[in-house]
């Protein structure tokens, strides 16, 4: 029998040492070691064999056991070392080589025009500011000198918050940038080229208005200003910001915090300025080839007041655009209707 264990070490050190992979190795230790493997079957001898014999066997296949379990954890590593090994070469990743990109998105469209309206203007020497947008009634109304009747004072024009009424009136969510000439003028930093760009609130939905929209509002106060420096102001930014071929212009209005008033136009860049749309019918932005981007005029003298500022002393123009209204008729954006800009549609914002 001792001839036989020692045939069986022999042969499990060779196959041990003959063994490709991981897998043969398992096999080499249930066929040898196993519970029904060569050496448990060989043990079951013992019983022939003499009381002075068996506790020598007995200790020699122990040992044989050990032997091959040490041999096979050996083994193990060696192959373990060498598959890593492997695949450390076949694949391998070269850092240098340039990756797929994952997707990045990018500033909204309303924050690039934003951004451009503010360079466009900080080039003839005005600079941005930027004033609540939940304000109170003073500011937004009665310094402005609209009178407690006027229309825009009404509960289905302007959004009204449910808050306690202060001496300045109620709390408004403010339906116009203007409130910030107020803020602005009571500072008494002259001279003002001020340019406050926020958002708006209106009960309006349709094609050209939406319930929150964003306007800028330029202030130029100082002696002597007049008409002549409106106009060419809104000259100015016609050509620097929509372009060659795009004609501006204003017409007499009237509103309650400019003296005289205008409402200023662009001719409409979806359908040339023609009113007829690309399927032959009135065109369904502008209706008539022109597009009304805003209001300007003259402060009124009332307005001054309010602030403290002497009218005699110091003239000055404002003008309050829908920053979403430019936006669209910039040239070869064809945008042709103003809710789309805030559908969250991927689709159409990765046009800008």
């Amino acid at each position: 029998m001792k001839d036989q264990l020692d045939a069986l070490r022999l042969e499990i050190e060779r196959d041990v040492k003959a063994a490709k992979s991981l897998e043969d190795l398992e096999v080499i230790e249930v066929k040898y070691l196993g519970r029904k493997g060569e050496l448990t079957s060989m043990l079951k001898g013992l019983a022939n064999v003499t009381a002075e014999e068996r506790p020598v066997l007995g200790a020699l296949a122990n040992q044989i056991k050990q032997d091959g379990l040490d041999l096979i954890a050996a083994r193990r590593e060696d192959l373990a070392s060498s598959k890593y090994s492997a695949l450390a070469e076949t694949e391998r990743v070269d850092v240098t080589e340039p990756g797929a990109r994952p997707p990045e998105g990018h500033l909204h469209i309303m924050t690039h025009t934003i951004r451009e309206i503010t360079s466009i203007f900080e080039k003839i020497g005005f600079y941005r500011t930027r004033y609540p947008e939940i304000d109170w009634d003073w500011y937004a109304f009665e310094a402005l000198n609209m009178p407690p009747e006027h229309p825009a004072r009404d509960d289905w024009e302007t959004f009204f918050m449910d808050a306690p009424i202060s001496k300045k009136g109620k709390m408004v969510m403010t339906p116009h940038t203007s409130n910030g000439q107020i803020h602005e003028l009571q500072r008494h930093n002259f001279p003002i080229r001020m340019i406050d760009i926020g958002k708006c609130y209106r009960r309006q939905v349709d094609a050209t208005h939406t319930p929150m929209f964003h306007q800028f509002e330029g202030l130029f106060v100082d002696k002597g200003v007049n008409i002549t420096h409106l106009r060419g102001i809104l000259d100015y930014f016609a050509e620097q910001f929509f372009g060659p071929g795009r004609v501006s212009r204003i017409r007499p209005h009237h509103f309650r915090f400019t003296e005289p008033s205008f409402e200023v136009d662009i001719s409409c860049g979806i359908c040339g300025g023609t009113g007829i749309g690309a399927d032959k019918k009135k065109c369904k932005v502008c209706k008539r080839g022109w597009l009304e981007i805003g209001g300007a005029g003259m402060v009124h003298p009332n307005v001054l007041k309010a602030c403290g500022v002497d009218p005699k002393k110091y003239t000055g123009f404002a003008f309050g655009w829908g920053v979403e209204r430019v936006a669209m008729m910039k040239e070869g954006a064809k945008v042709d209707d103003i809710r789309i800009l805030y559908q969250n549609d991927v689709r159409f914002l990765k046009q800008f």
